[in-house]
């Protein structure tokens, strides 16, 4: 088994995300999307600034944390040219903003409120993906 294959940490994560994402729409009344929350940001309205920026920057924190406390956790390898991560984090920006919401506002939000419209986006940006994915292994020549 690989040593990547992290069932219990994947698990507790994924309950965290879920426990944190029912506490906000909960207590709130708002979807944890990123992408919608962020873009609240560019577009603010009078008393909406405060709890997206928190938000934010506990994402922020937490991702500092992690490197802090336990910095193997989030080493990754990259295999691609610099270029090609800037055109597929634009192309990711541009398929959020046609499908209303990406995959936490869509994956975790909307498929556990049972939203068509969250299920057609999530089953069309995972094939997207996917066929990115391998259609850009072969035209690279793998993942070098």
């Amino acid at each position: 088994m690989s040593p990547d294959f992290t069932p219990w940490l994947s698990t507790a994560g994924g309950a965290l995300i879920g426990a944190s994402a029912s506490a906000m729409l909960l207590l709130e009344g708002r979807v944890a999307g990123i992408s919608g929350i962020v873009g609240g940001l560019f577009t603010p309205k009078a008393g909406d600034i405060g709890w997206r920026l928190a938000f934010v920057a506990g994402l922020v924190l937490a991702g500092i944390g992690g490197m802090v406390l336990a910095p193997q956790s989030l080493a990754v390898e990259v295999h691609r040219a610099p270029w090609m991560l800037v055109v597929a984090g634009l192309l990711v920006g541009v398929g959020t903003r046609l499908g209303n919401g990406c995959t936490s506002g869509h994956g975790v939000c909307g498929l556990s409120r049972m939203s068509p419209r969250s299920l057609a986006s999530v089953v069309t940006f995972m094939a997207v993906g996917a066929a990115v994915a391998v259609a850009v292994g072969q035209l690279t020549g793998g993942a070098s």
